[in-house]
């Protein structure tokens, strides 16, 4: 029998994860074990609102709290890539097939997560969720877009929410484990380990979309993307390329486990692409995908495995801008700086008005010693973005290495009035104020920075420090004085 009391339903399923927790970690690869703990938790959180709704349907606002839960703890648990350009190149993306659909009444969300599994879902409320693997794969923006119209698609027409109603008849436990195992990609294997029921068992309890699902949502697809300009042969191409890297890799991409009946929908889009869709459209549209697979790979992978993958890309193509800046981020992490900056320079020369060029070029002059070369390109950096602050930051950085030290206060005290709370921004006051013999303020910032960093009591000595130079009635004297009491012991 179930209580419907939040704190009581809440206190037993965090025991049924505690209880499950070690099994996932015996069975995950060491490096998605926090994933698969975050996950766990998420599709316990989909339990409760799957049993609130035994006496009724779904409804859209349990659809987007839910929706906005899961959201914040992959967020929490730092499993989504926060850089802007990458995410505001999926957001156009998706905005253009949005305004082709008869959208749910959602404020949709598009997230990468950091993840090389090639997979790609929607959650409830309008969330939707594209793995770094999944996009590092397609070949150009059609097929990306085409993968977003699929998961739209797939919110549009209710289909999470029809699944959830169904698996109430699913005990706890065990819908918690395939909730866990289903947006990771993992299949029955990972579900009886967990539950102890026979991999034949698992696999028929699983929350995979209906082929009448993927259907619905492929037909619906289609149909946005191909009114959004886009190629429709691009949805099709896609999957084949899936099945070649199924193939080569010897493995199962986790796309198909979460998007099943493959064969049935390659089939079935063309015949679509015959009967209805006879017109070709644009493989792209805006733009840019290999600057942001490249960037996703940077995220992705580590330093050494990308410097031969871009090695052998630039030697493929040595007129391939992204590959050399790929190549070039590389090789300043490894601390190759001297062929850092030449890579960097030669990508410039393709492409004189790259920001990101400019701005990096900018950082491997700096820490190699050249302060001259590095205020030219950062300054050039921030005319053409003015909100990019980690140019901003090492404008100031190198302003201060030239012995420029006002100008190095402007740029920081810039930065603090946008991002106030930035780690790397506090600390660099903190030293160009003490560099200035401002004593009250370079305190200030240190306390600002010791408190951020959860050093309390390297914080209250500083924040004692500048009361000493402050007066107990101006404001920053008030502030300090507040610091000071909510740190003391």
């Amino acid at each position: 029998m179930i209580i419907i009391d939040g704190k009581r339903l809440w206190r037993r399923w965090y025991i049924i994860a505690d209880n499950h927790r070690e099994a996932l970690m015996t069975i995950t690869i060491q490096r998605h074990a926090h994933v698969l703990d975050a996950l766990l938790l998420i599709g316990i959180s989909l339990l409760f609102f799957a049993f609130l709704g035994t006496a009724a349907a779904f409804t859209l606002d349990e659809e987007r709290t839910l929706g906005k839960e899961i959201f914040d703890k992959l967020d929490k648990e730092q499993l989504l890539f926060k850089d802007e350009r990458s995410n505001a190149y999926i957001g156009k993306l998706a905005d253009r097939i949005l305004r082709q659909s008869e959208r749910a009444p959602f404020d949709f969300k598009f997230s990468i997560v950091r993840s090389s599994a090639v997979n790609a879902f929607a959650t409830p409320g309008g969330y939707v969720y594209l793995n770094q693997g999944l996009i590092t794969l397609c070949r150009n923006e059609a097929e990306l877009a085409g993968v977003l119209a699929h998961e739209i698609a797939h919110i549009n027409g209710r289909h999470i929410e029809e699944n959830i109603r169904r698996s109430k008849q699913i005990n706890l436990s065990t819908l918690a484990a395939i909730l866990a195992g289903a947006l990771l990609g993992g299949g029955g294997e990972l579900t009886a380990a967990v539950t102890g029921f026979s991999t034949a068992a698992a696999s028929t309890l699983s929350l995979k979309y209906s082929r009448e699902q993927e259907e619905a949502a492929d037909r619906m697809g289609f149909s946005y993307l191909v009114s959004a300009g886009y190629d429709g042969r691009a949805m099709l191409d896609f999957l084949k390329s899936m099945r070649q890297y199924e193939f080569y890799s010897n493995s199962v991409p986790s796309y198909f486990l979460t998007h099943p009946g493959t064969d049935k929908r390659i089939h079935y889009l063309d015949a679509l692409l015959v009967t209805s869709y006879k017109n070709r459209g644009k493989k792209d549209l805006f733009g840019g995908l290999a600057r942001i697979q490249t960037l996703l790979l940077l995220d992705g992978k580590p330093p050494n495995d990308n410097l031969s993958y871009f090695q052998k890309r630039s030697r493929e193509n040595n007129h391939d801008v992204d590959s050399l800046y790929g190549l070039a981020v590389t090789q300043e992490r490894l601390g190759m700086l001297e062929e850092s900056i030449a890579n960097f320079r030669r990508a410039l020369d393709l492409a004189p008005n790259d920001e990101a060029i400019l701005r990096d070029l900018g950082i491997a002059c700096f820490k190699y010693g050249k302060p001259q070369d590095a205020l030219e390109f950062l300054r050039r950096a921030v005319e053409m973005k003015p909100d990019d602050m980690t140019a901003l930051l090492h404008l100031g950085k190198t302003l201060e290495a030239l012995g420029n030290l006002p100008a190095a206060l402007d740029v920081y005290r810039q930065i603090a009035s946008r991002r106030p709370d930035q780690e790397e921004m506090l600390y660099a006051l903190a030293m160009a104020y003490g560099k200035a013999k401002q004593p009250a303020d370079s305190h200030y910032y240190f306390g600002l920075y010791f408190k951020k960093i959860g050093k309390k009591d390297t914080a209250l000595f500083h924040f004692q420090a500048a009361l000493k130079h402050l007066s107990a009635t101006s404001p920053r004297g008030r502030e300090v004085a507040g610091e000071v009491r909510a740190l003391k012991p």
